[in-house]
């Protein structure tokens, strides 16, 4: 079997809602995210023979998710009350809101499914909130 890694990072802020400590405030990271895909086969085709995809591609598809997220205010939905939403988004905040607690754990998963989304077989996805502290999804 074969397996590219492929790593990004954005830098963020978010708050984890209802946690009790210090992660209940707003707070930044260099999000950390690191992408293996897998194939038993290689590409026959002229420029990517011997390939299991092309890094340039395989980059590019990656750096698009993760550079979604970049410079933003990750928030749960309905974590914020409407007022301090509208005031932040007044003042030309980018918040980004997902439909799930944004924990490394929930992160990696996310990415892990966004690239499967795009037709790649993903061993696995990492997250890193910090340089020592990863969650990784996988389902092989």
């Amino acid at each position: 079997m074969f397996t590219l890694i492929s790593e990004h990072s954005f830098d963020a802020a978010h708050f984890l809602s209802g946690y009790n400590g210090k992660c209940s405030n707003i707070h930044g990271h260099r999000w950390r995210v690191v992408v293996e895909i897998f194939s038993d086969t290689l590409l026959d085709e002229r420029h990517t023979r011997g390939m299991v995809v092309d890094f340039d591609t395989l980059k590019e598809e990656i750096k698009e998710e993760v550079d979604y997220f970049d410079h933003s205010l990750i928030i749960e939905k309905g974590t914020l009350r409407e007022k301090t939403y509208e005031a932040l988004t007044e003042e030309g905040i980018c918040i980004i809101e997902v439909d799930f607690r944004s924990t490394a754990e929930n992160f990696a998963r996310y990415f892990y499914m966004k690239m499967k989304e795009k037709g790649y077989q993903v061993k696995q996805a990492s997250v890193y909130e910090t340089p020592n502290n990863c969650a990784t999804y996988s389902e092989v």
